[in-house]
């Protein structure tokens, strides 16, 4: 808390340059895009392949799969080389990979291309969301993280309400490919004009150690990070089936993600005040303690008030507890693990959404979507009880030096 006041104490150094602002729109489009296909892929492999509901489950795990599989990788190769490039790079081969799904004339098809989606879509988040650490003012740096974090949260909860909108007004899911393509590429002209300023070097770095892949001091955070993970997969992936065919709601899906959006982009802006001050800790208790009502609400009334009442708790949660997650895996790396502390939380999240689309869709064909979604709120109020009882501690008793 000392060097917390100490920085609110200083003269107060622009937060919103032209180089962070570009780097917030390029992480908007790139999760815009992705996320524009989310809730409407169940639906998709149903109608088109006749896939089964643990099969959709599976394929939508694969680019989870990919994701965690490169993004230790490359947390190791942004700390390494040239940042700007390696984001260039990502971002380019995320955007022409929904070429694919307009090509995908077999369910095997699109399960590979699926699957190779989440190798740039890892790689380009973690690179994306470290230019963005680089170019704020160190000063700034807890208030610009949790400000950055609004452009991939309002596009995970914005583009679903979008493409769910855009499909029952159309009925046509190549439209929704083919514009998913064309945000992409604005999010990959974005990537070429963010400007980095030169890094320091750091003196009696190890040539190679498990620390270049994984932020090991932050190995407790990334397992408490798992669990809330694990709820969104579940969320993310069924709740548009869920409200068609348990509900009865065929058109308000898109309500659902727009009220979830509402909750994070309020839950945001109210939450900056304690990470300007330090809070971090705190925020993410208060944050997961929402959410742990909001995923409890949903899964204990099969009502469509709870169902639109369940996203608001979700959102103002999710809203305070990421971007409190992301600031300490940050405040527990040095300047040159940016890029590990990135794909450490990342790869954490990828984890439990993958076990969370897996079960879920294992459950809810042998179980039905109550016991799905009971599963998930007692995974999130196992997260809630972690970081209370042992998150916290952990995490004041490790944490660097603001600077280092």
């Amino acid at each position: 808390m000392e060097n917390a006041d100490k920085s609110a104490s200083a003269p107060k150094e622009r937060l919103w340059n032209r180089n962070y602002c570009t780097a917030m729109a390029g992480n908007f489009m790139l999760f815009f895009s992705f996320y524009l296909l989310t809730p409407l892929l169940p639906i998709y492999l149903d109608s088109q392949f006749a896939a089964d509901k643990d099969m959709i489950g599976l394929v939508l795990s694969g680019y989870v799969l990919a994701a965690l599989f490169v993004r230790p990788f490359s947390g190791f190769v942004v700390d390494t080389f040239d940042r700007k490039r390696v984001l260039m790079l990502c971002f380019f081969f995320f955007f022409i990979c929904f070429a694919g799904y307009i090509g995908a004339g077999t369910l095997l098809m699109f399960a590979v291309v699926r699957t190779l989606h989440g190798l740039p879509f890892g790689a380009s988040t973690v690179a994306n969301s470290t230019v963005a650490i680089d170019v704020l003012p160190s000063s700034r740096r807890n208030e610009g993280i949790g400000y950055y974090g609004l452009s991939n949260n309002l596009a995970m909860a914005i583009a679903p309400s979008a493409g769910i909108w855009i499909y029952g007004m159309t009925g046509n899911f190549s439209l929704l490919f083919w514009i998913s393509l064309a945000v992409a590429l604005g999010g990959f002209v974005c990537s070429t004009s963010v400007k980095l300023p030169k890094r320091r070097r750091v003196e009696g770095k190890p040539k190679m150690s498990l620390d270049h892949f994984f932020l090991t001091r932050a190995w407790l955070l990334a397992l408490n990070i798992m669990c809330f993970g694990l709820c969104w997969g579940v969320m993310s992936n069924y709740v548009a089936i869920y409200a068609k065919e348990v509900i009865g709601i065929t058109e308000g899906t898109g309500l659902f993600f727009a009220l979830l959006s509402i909750g994070l982009f309020t839950s945001r802006l109210y939450g900056q005040k304690g990470l300007r001050k330090g809070r971090l800790a705190e925020n993410a208790i208060e944050g997961a303690a929402i959410s742990a009502v909001g995923f409890t609400l949903f899964a204990m009334v099969e009502q469509e008030w709870a169902f639109y009442l369940s996203a608001i708790l979700v959102g103002l949660g999710n809203g305070r507890m990421y971007p409190a997650f992301l600031n300490m895996f940050v405040a527990m790396a040095r300047h040159d693990q940016r890029g590990t502390a990135n794909s450490s939380i990342l790869t954490s999240w990828d984890i439990g959404m993958g076990i969370g689309i897996l079960a879920g869709g294992v459950l809810v064909e042998y179980t039905g979507y109550a016991s799905a979604f009971w599963f998930t709120a007692a995974s999130q109020i196992a997260g809630l009880l972690l970081v209370v009882f042992f998150t916290r501690r952990f995490f004041l008793s490790r944490r660097l030096p603001a600077g280092s």
